[in-house]
């Protein structure tokens, strides 16, 4: 059944169009990853999806009750509010349930216990059993942990961007809906907050639309690729890997058409230069087919960013870290008494939770912020050509041109050809006709792409990047990844992108929550698996070895406590009671695939409700053994 059908969508942004009469459909339970370059017009199509936009001609039509949650690059949020008021900001049935029972535990415990609180909270909690809520609260708390929110009573207000995007995405992911829009969701996660969302999403009960540079996220997510190009909307069935297959062929059959169109041209003008008249009907004929011919033209090739410089000369010891230590102005340590030397052409990735220090000692490293003990020790000829996250060095009253002369007018290849900063903007997919265009018309990807311009005109031997895949395109990533494989200098970068690490790096410093650094030869595929094993090895072990008991200091059970553990076992066989009829459906299911297909994913949902109540059960025993 489909959740949404476009007609027919036409959008421009002055002269240039974005969507060029594009007409498609999203079908229940559909995963579509759109792509595109910067520019082309996704932003412009998710918003037109979520209805905070309209198309200058066409409709998009869906249900009367038709749901939806958009998770924008930057999300507006109430700063006013808590971070769970803002997560449970929900319009559905459960998602006031489960505002209206956290209100009654609050007016509970600050009444305390008053017989009107009780009874408040006892309609809440029988709510809570006739609406499902008690799973979905189970839900909230999972995927507030999983994303890494750890302060649910926080004011939005006082959180960072990146803070405030982990709390939309845990609101969309929360509240059921018919479809599901993310753009770029996995900015400003970790590595395992990201592989867990994949999960998350594999068994979404809406239809999903997700724009993501992340090229394993799209490739494992994803069922269905829409690409825009030029104006026009081009469908593919299967992930970002078939995408790229069947890209390829169509790629290679337009190369094959326009050259026949070309041959056909070639005879065609042969035969008038050989002087035929052209006054009859059938001739004249021909003569028009040819100017036709000419008129049109023929497929667009993939524009390249592809360039080499040149860079001063590099020494053996590029950069030496002696000693280093920083701390918060909490007194947690982000990294103490770390040694590292960094080698000419040397790819390093810094990898680690958020919060855990990466940025900082990217700066120290630069010289950017001192820190609170030891030094660092730079190369006489070191030139540092640093990609921030933020772009604070773009004046957005700027012209583009201006913007990129500032760094170089003229740069030189390793080969002596010049080029100018005219033919570097065309090469990084600005055309001539944007070069005057001020920055602030930009959107934030073309920024992106513009600013990493700049830093590569700079023609420096040693590149740092701080989250470079965010907000770039595809194609400039790939074209950024090709440089980087074939640049002299030394590279040093923070990323979660696995993708992006898995291709650039040769050994990662992995940071740990107390300060201390691991280092890792290889790449980030084959540190993931290392860890993976070292974690079965050590459970085995574990489970070999007899606990030391060690005293535990008394917990006081709150009220929540006590109730959650009146009512958990119940809770729990209420499950494992639905497990079991779906189990039968199955069993008399027969051949019907998509039936099956259902039930199972159902089941696999009772499961992970069932595991989190399972860990309550046990947290909570031990509260009651110890009271």
């Amino acid at each position: 059944m489909s959740v949404i059908i476009a007609h027919s969508l036409r959008k421009t942004y002055g002269e240039k169009i974005l969507l060029n009469d594009v007409s498609f459909s999203i079908e229940s339970k559909q995963r579509i990853g759109l792509i595109g370059a910067n520019g082309t017009g996704k932003t412009s199509l998710l918003n037109i999806l979520y209805g905070g936009d309209s198309p200058e001609h066409g409709e998009v039509n869906h249900a009367n009750k038709f749901t939806v949650q958009y998770v924008t690059q930057e999300p507006e949020l109430d700063e006013s509010k808590t971070v769970l008021d803002t997560v449970l900001d929900g319009p559905s049935t459960v998602m006031r349930t489960l505002r209206d029972y956290n209100k009654a535990l609050v007016n509970y415990e600050l009444q305390q216990g008053s017989d009107a609180s009780e009874q408040a909270l006892f309609k809440a909690q029988a709510n809570m059993d006739a609406h499902d809520g008690w799973a979905a609260d189970t839900k909230a708390k999972t995927v507030l942990s999983k994303l890494g929110i750890k302060q649910p009573s926080a004011l939005v207000g006082t959180l960072s961007g990146g803070q405030r995007k982990r709390v939309a995405l845990a609101r969309a992911l929360i509240e059921p809906a018919d479809l599901l829009i993310l753009d770029e969701p996995t900015n400003h996660l970790d590595a395992e907050a990201i592989a867990w969302m994949e999960s998350f999403l594999l068994q979404y009960e809406g239809a999903i639309v997700v724009v993501t540079h992340d090229r394993y996220f799209l490739n494992r997510v994803t069922q269905t690729i829409f690409e825009l190009d030029q104006g026009n909307l081009y469908q593919y069935d299967g992930n970002y890997e078939l995408y790229l297959e069947e890209k390829a062929n169509r790629e290679q059959q337009a190369i094959k058409s326009e050259d026949r169109r070309q041959n056909i041209l070639r005879r065609e003008l042969a035969w008038l230069h050989r002087g035929a008249k052209a006054r009859s009907t059938k001739q004249k004929a021909r003569k028009d087919r040819i100017h036709d011919m000419k008129s049109q033209t023929g497929p667009k090739e993939e524009e390249q960013l592809s360039f080499s410089t040149a860079s001063t000369r590099l020494g053996k010891k590029v950069i030496e870290a002696v000693h280093l230590s920083k701390q918060t102005p909490t007194g947690t340590w982000l990294f103490k008494d770390v040694d590292e030397l960094i080698t000419r052409g040397e790819r390093i990735g810094i990898v680690g939770a958020n919060g855990s220090g990466k940025t900082t000692f990217l700066n120290v490293l630069a010289k950017r912020i001192q820190p609170d003990a030891g030094e660092v020790i730079q190369g006489e000829t070191v030139k540092i050509g640093y990609f921030t996250q933020g772009e604070m060095e773009i004046d957005d009253s700027q012209r583009m041109l201006e913007y990129i002369q500032e760094g170089a007018s003229i740069i030189t290849t390793k080969s002596g050809v010049q080029i100018t900063a005219e033919q570097m903007l065309e090469r990084f997919m600005f055309p001539r006709s944007m070069h005057r265009t001020l920055i602030y018309r930009l959107s934030g990807g073309e920024r992106r792409r513009l600013y990493l311009l700049r830093v590569l005109m700079e023609e420096p031997n040693v590149l740092f990047f701080d989250e470079p895949t965010n907000n770039l395109d595809i194609p400039t990533l790939r074209i950024l990844e090709e440089y980087l494989l074939d640049f002299p200098g030394s590279v040093v970068t923070v990323s979660h992108d696995r993708y992006f690490l898995d291709r650039v790096t040769e050994r990662l410093l992995v940071f740990r929550e107390d300060g201390n650094i691991d280092r890792f030869m290889g790449d980030y595929e084959d540190y993931v698996k290392q860890v993976a094993e070292h974690a079965k090895e050590s459970k085995h072990t574990d489970k070999e070895k007899t606990k030391p008991v060690q005293p535990k200091q008394r917990k006081k059970l709150s009220y929540k406590d006590q109730q959650d553990w009146n009512t958990i076992e119940s809770r729990i066989d209420s499950l494992e009671q639905k497990k079991a009829e779906l189990e039968e459906d199955m069993s008399r299911s027969g051949s019907d695939a998509l039936l099956l297909q259902d039930l199972q994913q159902q089941i696999h949902e009772l499961d992970n409700q069932i595991e989190a109540l399972m860990e309550r059960w046990s947290e909570l025993a031990e509260l009651m053994d110890e009271q």
